[in-house]
């Protein structure tokens, strides 16, 4: 009995993982040594992302009933699972450059975004302008519109000033001729 209820714990705790995960990438890692998973999992963990090694049925279990159930038909063989803690465009790049000269680990499958990823769709993914760049591209475009106004708001006076320095300068050059 106590070892249905660990086991129960660990869907529990993997359930809580996939929800809170924007993006799933399910790795194959045939022919790994322990050390190269070690190394795989470190630099996972330098980056945010939780790299875990989990038995194919717990994971199924895991998923089931939730948005992530589509990922349930690719938990077979050895299997690898990242979990992005938060930046999910981050993770996709970490994905990228980590495995980009790594036979042995290979992508099999993502989600994101409700949909079902292969490996050229998490790289896809990982193409995607990061977080920072898109909130800095949208306070730019939230700056564009007010600066058009006052640009256009300033111009009325701004051009009367030139048209009266220009009177004035041609007023001084006819009445210093005359």
């Amino acid at each position: 009995m106590p070892n249905v209820e660990a086991k129960a714990l660990k869907v529990d705790a993997l359930r809580e993982r996939f929800a809170a995960s924007a993006l799933v990438v399910l790795t194959d890692f045939k022919g790994a040594t322990v050390k190269e998973i070690d190394k795989v999992r470190r630099t996972c963990e330098k980056g945010g992302v939780k790299f875990q090694v989990v038995k194919n049925t717990l994971c199924v279990r895991a998923v089931r009933g939730t948005d992530k159930e589509k990922l349930a038909d690719h938990f077979r063989g050895n299997i690898g699972v990242m979990f992005s803690s938060g930046d999910a465009i981050a993770t996709a790049r970490l994905v990228k450059n980590e495995f980009k000269d790594n036979e042995k680990f290979t992508v099999k499958a993502g989600f994101f975004e409700g949909d079902i990823l292969d490996a050229k769709g998490v790289h896809a993914v990982a193409d995607l302008p990061g977080r920072e760049e898109l909130l800095s591209r949208l306070l730019g475009t939230i700056q564009e519109g007010p600066r058009q106004l006052l640009s256009v708001i300033q111009a009325a006076p701004r051009d009367l000033v030139y048209v009266l320095n220009n009177y004035a300068a041609k007023l001084e050059e006819g009445g210093g001729n005359s």
